[in-house]
């Protein structure tokens, strides 16, 4: 395996599958089984969940509500999240921890870096929720983040597209994709892989992602094995 220790990023609407909002239990456990033969094939593994299928903060902020409050909400929608992807993984054999950056001690561990690290060593997967525990940055920011605090090697961020193209490649049918591209080259094609608090935290520190397409099953596994899945984004 190309990897020891990898941070997985998965966004909320990416838990929704085919619905409209809210949790897709299907598709999650696809997504689980996915993590589990990863996880067999003993990589360490850190997760970070969105929580955009159950409530935006810069939505809501838009439609009048508090930046602050609503960046709150959003991130107990990304608890909940993580919950339903900590109960999937557990009915495919896999030891979970949840940790959360907004304390809520009935069904969390509070984020704590060495115990984080511990887990992972153990063979738990830990899964990260509550963002970064602060209102303003997202939980791209938060996988950024805790990828760097733990010594993850890569990032993946599982989406709805295969890596990163040109221009949208669900609106230009004339976009081309890239293998690997990196971070300067991103900036000055103002290409969307990250928001840019959480890709400049990415290249300061050396940190690679890997944009790919998580609705495949057995595309993480492949990834992993070494083959060219998705794009690569690097220094």
């Amino acid at each position: 395996m190309k990897y020891k220790r990898i941070l997985l990023k998965l966004s909320g609407e990416a838990l929704m599958g085919e619905k409209q909002y809210g949790i897709d239990i299907d598709r999650v456990a696809q997504y689980a089984k996915d993590i589990q033969a990863v996880h067999a094939q003993g990589i360490e593994i850190a997760l970070v969940i969105g929580g955009g299928n159950i409530y935006r903060g810069l939505s809501a902020e838009k439609a009048g509500m508090d930046r602050v409050q609503a960046d709150y909400m959003g991130m107990l929608a990304t608890v909940i999240n993580s919950m339903a992807l900590q109960d999937a993984l557990e009915k495919v054999g896999v030891k979970t921890r949840l940790q959360s950056a907004i304390e809520m001690k009935e069904i969390a561990e509070p984020f704590v870096r060495r115990r984080a690290v511990r887990h992972l060593e153990k063979g738990r997967v830990v899964i990260f929720g509550a963002g970064t525990g602060n209102p303003f940055f997202t939980t791209d920011s938060a996988a950024s983040l805790r990828a760097i605090e733990i010594n993850a090697e890569v990032i993946l961020k599982g989406t709805r597209v295969d890596g990163i193209y040109t221009a949208d490649p669900e609106k230009d049918k004339t976009a081309t994709k890239y293998s690997q591209i990196s971070f300067d080259e991103v900036y000055s094609k103002g290409l969307n892989v990250m928001d840019l608090t959480a890709f400049t935290l990415c290249k300061e520190n050396n940190l690679p992602i890997i944009v790919f397409d998580m609705d495949t099953p057995g595309n993480l596994k492949k990834l992993l094995q070494g083959e060219t899945v998705g794009t690569i984004v690097s220094n």
